[in-house]
């Protein structure tokens, strides 16, 4: 059976981790824990006063039980986005 994320595999990604932060990058592999390895990956910081400001983390992976949701980006759209001027509060933790 082939698992949900097979379609994703070597596409840009983005992953709401469980303590609030965004990451996206290239989907290179992943396990049955859903272990996620990306590629040329960024964290995109949010805040309410200043626009988006992105970390650069390289090769880069994300323990599977710390991730909350994962969705492919539209990288066409993406590129269009202007980062800096985007303004939100940053994610809360999620909490069980």
């Amino acid at each position: 059976r082939k698992c949900c994320f097979f379609n994703y595999d070597s596409g840009t990604v983005a992953i709401v981790t469980s303590d609030g932060r965004m990451i996206v990058g290239t989907l290179k592999g992943f396990d049955q824990t859903i272990n996620l390895i990306l590629d040329e990956s960024h964290e995109r910081v949010f805040s309410s006063s200043q626009g988006v400001e992105q970390v650069v983390l390289g090769l880069y992976i994300v323990r599977g039980d710390n991730v909350a949701v994962i969705g492919e980006i539209d990288e066409e759209t993406d590129s269009t986005l202007d980062l800096g001027n985007i303004r939100a509060e940053p994610l809360n933790s999620v909490v069980h």
